[in-house]
């Protein structure tokens, strides 16, 4: 099967406009590819798509004609089985190539939350990549983390755990390569940052691009849970983000890989970079959070 076999078709980008997908989107649309951006909002056809794994009528609208497809699983929120069952549905309906966007573990395997969607991927499509991302650095811009940074504290259950947080940027530009390189299938990719850092260091780093006051206190986990179910995370999520939080506490997220420059040809970016071009573009100014 050439390339080109798979890019004349649409590209379906599941989760169009979050942090990875609306990057993905605007790397395809810069090489001329045809794209379809795909979200739970409504959007334009053809370059647009509604979709939502809970309505199983927006799949097939979703699919049509599409012969690739960057899988964003949104786990947190949607049950494995689900997932799976789209991805056999895409693979029914023609699609051949699947990049999924996956979770690092400890011990280098993906994280157990992942691990079967990633089996029944690499089971459904004869060309598919697997990238197994560290944390985002964006969470603390663009996510979860931007509330507490805009507050001035992380008080979070990770202790002095390091974690090798990466961009999203280059999560995208990987993405974009294995959707339109076969030389990228069948393989599995570590992404990361070019360092491990603490959140305390990461607080550090912000603080200095930003001018704001950001520090960063640890806290258990039962603490923690009450602070996110305040802020109306279901328990479900509570738990998710908890436990990957424990998790970089027992350092399983320190462990840098070359991925990124390998298929890039290019260093990884830094996650101080990172936060310079975030405080230049506003993300922590007053009112960042609202809407």
């Amino acid at each position: 099967m050439t390339n080109a076999s798979v890019t004349s078709a649409p590209i379906l980008v599941l989760g169009g406009r979050g942090k990875t997908g609306r990057r993905v989107v605007a790397g395809l649309r810069d090489r001329g590819l045809p794209v379809r951006a795909a979200s739970r909002t409504a959007v334009s056809p053809p370059a647009g798509a509604r979709f939502d794994y809970a309505d199983q009528t927006t799949w097939g609208p979703a699919l049509d004609g599409v012969r690739a497809v960057y899988l964003v699983p949104m786990l947190e929120f949607v049950d494995a089985a689900t997932v799976a069952a789209f991805v056999r549905r895409a693979a029914g309906e023609g699609v051949r190539r699947i990049v999924l966007l996956s979770a690092r573990g400890e011990d280098h395997e993906a994280h157990p939350h992942q691990e079967p969607v990633e089996r029944v991927v690499r089971e459904s499509v004869p060309e598919w990549t697997i990238l197994r991302a560290a944390w985002f650095a964006q969470n603390f811009s663009e996510d979860f983390l931007l509330e507490p940074v805009l507050s001035g504290e992380l008080a979070l259950p990770a202790g002095e755990g390091r974690e090798a947080f990466v961009d999203a940027g280059d999560i995208a530009d990987v993405a974009v390569a294995a959707l339109t390189d076969a030389a990228h299938a069948s393989r599995v990719y570590e992404l990361t940052g070019p360092e491990a850092l603490s959140f305390r260091t990461a607080a550090d780093l912000i603080a200095k691009a930003s001018g704001r006051e950001v520090r960063y206190t640890p806290v258990d986990r039962a603490t923690y849970a009450r602070a996110l179910a305040g802020q109306g995370y279901p328990d479900e999520v509570v738990e998710v983000v908890a436990d990957l939080m424990e998790t970089i506490g027992r350092g399983a997220g320190e462990a840098v890989d070359d991925a990124v420059p390998r298929v890039l040809g290019r260093p990884a970016r830094s996650f101080a970079d990172y936060a310079e071009e975030a405080a230049a573009a506003g993300a922590w100014k007053p009112g960042a959070a609202q809407g």
